[in-house]
């Protein structure tokens, strides 16, 4: 039976060079295939996310994929590309917790979103969008333009908030001042409860437009 090589103190004390990281690239079908510096530095300048808490997790994503799906070369899939690109994206506390998670712990661009956004969208804060959703008031002074983009802007920070059409418009209206919601009621001709949500939401689109 083979001994174990013997081993000094120094050994032991010398820190070991075999660095891995948390994410196992997919394997790619081109053999020439390597993310250029131009790629990495467009990443980096446009879709930097570093972890604050003013920062937002889904809208990161969302440009992300939008950058690296424009990328496309001949046996490489989307995902293998996103999941080299993706650490590029980050910077300061983001970088330093990717690097904290496990050894070749995420082998999916799905297990790679799953793990971000349960560290920087957790449930907790859904649930504080979720509330501040359903409280939306008009502020004093605030446009009908106003009002509006700030509820989307709030819908669009957590997607999946689980309102449907009918209840952002029963939110927006509810919140609204009373001059406001004259303006969208003379704009459905009536009570706009006796439109179609669809139709309520595309006058309310309209509308908020053309007061920008």
């Amino acid at each position: 039976m083979a001994e174990n090589p013997r081993r000094t103190l120094r050994d032991y004390i010398t820190p070991s060079t075999n660095i891995t990281t948390s994410i196992v690239n997919p394997p790619v079908q081109a053999n020439n295939f390597e993310l250029k510096p131009g790629l990495i530095q467009m990443v980096h300048n446009s879709t930097m996310f570093r972890g604050a808490p003013t920062e937002d997790p889904n809208a990161h994503l969302k440009n992300f994929i939008r950058v690296a799906d424009s990328v496309k070369c001949n046996g490489v899939t989307p995902e293998a590309i996103r999941m080299r690109l993706f650490p590029w994206s980050l910077a300061d506390k983001a970088t330093i917790w990717l690097d904290s998670l496990p050894s070749d712990s995420i082998t999916t661009w799905e297990q790679l979103t799953q793990k971000f956004l349960n560290k920087y969208f957790p449930p907790g804060k859904a649930t504080k969008i979720r509330a501040e959703i359903t409280n939306f008031s008009q502020f004093e002074e605030e446009s009908l333009h106003e009002a509006w983009e700030r509820l989307q802007d709030k819908l669009r920070s957590c997607p999946h908030h689980g309102f449907e059409k009918w209840q952002i418009l029963e939110i927006l209206y509810n919140g609204l001042s009373a001059q406001n919601r004259g303006v969208i009621d003379s704009a459905c001709g009536g009570s706009m409860l006796n439109k179609e949500p669809e139709e309520v939401y595309n006058l309310v689109a309209e509308i908020t437009a053309d007061s920008a």
